[in-house]
């Protein structure tokens, strides 16, 4: 190091020649929400008097509610809304009172509605399960304009694979 004998001076870029506050010049705005374009607020939808039509696709599954979403057959149906138009939130309403909320910022899918069904009735064997199978959803403007009724059957239709199951790396059967 070099001995110079000039005296020290104090320079901070943070004070030299400004105020103490910060400058204003910095757009200061909240994050928009994740919601996709098109996606509806349920309440909104019933304020305006827009009419729900949910996917057909959901009486076809024939899914144990115990069992995974994941275990189904068809992927594609999973992706699609489970309502037209798409909507943030909807609650599910069970026969015996149980009621789940499906979510998803960018529309409501099948899956996202499976998910919270079966996030209920994980645990639950097939045996203490009166009614174990999705037989679709009915929505009721009369009833509830934001919630949808879970219709349930006792059993799934035979599949039409032909008879065959494949194994899955869980070692669940699929139906």
């Amino acid at each position: 190091m070099s001995a110079d004998t000039a005296p020290l001076t104090k320079i901070d870029s943070a004070i030299s020649g400004l105020s103490s506050s910060p400058p204003d010049s910095k757009i200061k705005h909240r994050r928009a929400s994740s919601s996709a374009a098109g996606v509806y607020n349920i309440n909104d939808l019933e304020s305006e008097g827009k009419e729900l039509l949910i996917a057909k696709e959901t009486q076809k599954l024939n899914w144990k509610l115990n069992t995974s979403p994941a275990t189904l057959d068809d992927k594609e149906v999973l992706k699609k809304f489970l309502t037209t138009p798409p909507v943030k939130k909807i609650d599910l309403h069970f026969p015996l009172g149980l009621e789940v909320t499906a979510r998803n910022m960018k529309g409501v899918t099948i899956k996202d509605a499976l998910d919270a069904i079966h996030k209920q009735f994980k645990k639950k064997a097939d045996d203490e399960l009166e009614l174990p199978v999705l037989a679709g959803f009915e929505w009721d403007k009369e009833e509830s304009w934001t919630r949808l009724k879970v219709h349930q059957k006792k059993e799934g239709a035979p599949a039409s694979s032909g008879g065959k199951k494949k194994k899955n790396k869980g070692g669940d059967e699929e139906e």
